[in-house]
């Protein structure tokens, strides 16, 4: 047990929340791209909340807003990313820089803060707008000028020239010192159904999923539709989809029970109804925080589609396009957030994430840990992402009591 405190204000917390879901708001939910205008604005207000919280605060050269306590370390930094994609939820990421924000507040307003200093942080681009992780990777010099000049939005747009356009660029940069931090906790909405199915509150994630991506190109003959006979073509789109259906029935032999996977696109060209394809393309991800999982279906992959060429005398190419290894999390830490949230009476549970996160770059550099609270619905990014108040509260108060054992401890 702690031998102090750290209260939180439910009432200031929600109220923070809501005002920061001002910023790109979009109905019930935001939308708030890495350096949109809406970005912008919020980074410059998380600042000023970050001072009137007691912090040294800043925004550094790419847009992180880091705000640091008033005493030296070792403390423990809290926080999340405040960008969101387009039509997403106001708690997504946002959540959890303003438990950062409410916990230093708290612990400077108690005046713990040099028995517990906390740090606040809000990352820039964790939702990928131009580089995923953009922020974190920053922090720790895990981002190369040849990354930054090469990396585009989807509509095509420079980062470099949007880190120009929003005023960043003259800031100074920012390193996280790693000897400063005892740890890094991220609270988190959990994106997914499971704790609401399994009526509980707080979710202790064990590990960051890898994940392992891939583009298929497919290669047939574009002929008549009506004039070549079928046992005479080569038909990129039929052999796609046949290699597909493979792919869905092969990976569940070698799948665990937190495996997931998704064919996210299958395009054909020219993709007219009178053509046989000449060309297809399939998209496939591979998500499991065992990488021995990850390997085994990638190897599975690379066989059926090499069988699948072989066969049909077409070629197929696979190419990797992302490769994150998966992110365990700091046993430790986690069994500080079990002891708080059993302290406070609420029900919890360990689990994976299924998604990436800023903790999996932070955990390569300090002991990391995470906590979840139940979406509504399991609905996120997306407009009706919600959570109940109360959950949020509790996670703050979870996360809050955490915080007390481990500087206690």
């Amino acid at each position: 047990m702690p031998d102090f405190a750290i209260e939180i204000d439910p009432a200031r917390l929600m109220a923070d929340l809501r005002e920061l879901a001002r910023f790109g708001k979009q109905g019930t939910g935001v939308t708030r791209l890495a350096f949109s205008k809406p970005d912008i604005e919020a980074r410059h207000w998380l600042r000023r909340r970050m001072a009137e919280a007691g912090l040294a605060a800043a925004i550094d050269d790419v847009g992180n807003v880091i705000g640091k306590a008033p005493a030296d370390g070792p403390a423990i930094l809290i926080g999340s990313h405040s960008d969101s994609v387009p039509g997403g939820g106001w708690l997504d990421g946002a959540m959890g820089v303003v438990y950062g924000i409410e916990i230093a507040r708290a612990v400077v307003e108690s005046g713990l803060v040099q028995r517990c200093p906390v740090d606040a942080v809000a990352f820039q681009d964790e939702e990928s707008t131009y580089l995923p992780t953009l922020g974190s990777r920053t922090l720790f010099g895990a981002v190369s000028e040849d990354e930054m000049e090469v990396a585009r939005s989807i509509d095509g747009h420079r980062l470099t020239d949007a880190i120009a356009a929003s005023g960043f660029a003259n800031n100074p940069p920012r390193r996280l010192d790693g000897g400063r931090y005892r740890a890094f906790l991220e609270a988190h909405i959990e994106q997914g159904p499971r704790l609401e199915a399994m009526q509980t509150r707080i979710g202790i994630v064990t590990a960051i999923v890898g994940i392992r991506r891939f583009r298929l190109h497919v290669q047939g003959q574009a002929g008549h539709a009506g004039t070549v006979p079928m046992a005479m073509r080569k038909d990129a789109g039929a052999l796609a989809i046949a290699l597909s259906h493979a792919l869905l029935e092969a990976f569940p032999t070698l799948a665990g029970a937190d495996t997931v996977w998704n064919i996210g696109s299958l395009a054909l060209s020219p993709g007219a109804a009178n053509v046989i394809p000449a060309g297809a393309e399939i998209t496939v991800e591979i998500r499991d925080t065992d990488l021995a999982k990850i390997d085994a279906l990638e190897e599975r992959l690379r066989d059926l589609a090499a069988a699948h060429a072989e066969t049909s005398g077409q070629d197929i190419v696979a190419i990797r396009t992302l490769d994150i290894p998966p992110a365990a999390m700091d046993p430790a830490l986690g069994e500080r957030i079990e002891a708080a949230a059993a302290a406070l009476g609420a029900s919890w549970m360990r689990m994976p994430s299924g998604a990436g996160h800023d903790a999996m770059v932070l955990c390569r550099h300090m002991p990391a840990a995470m906590l979840f609270v139940p979406s509504i619905g399991g609905h996120s990014h997306t407009v009706i992402e919600d959570t109940a108040e109360d959950d949020i509260v509790l996670g703050c108060r979870v996360l809050a009591n955490a915080v007390a054992r481990i500087a206690g401890g």
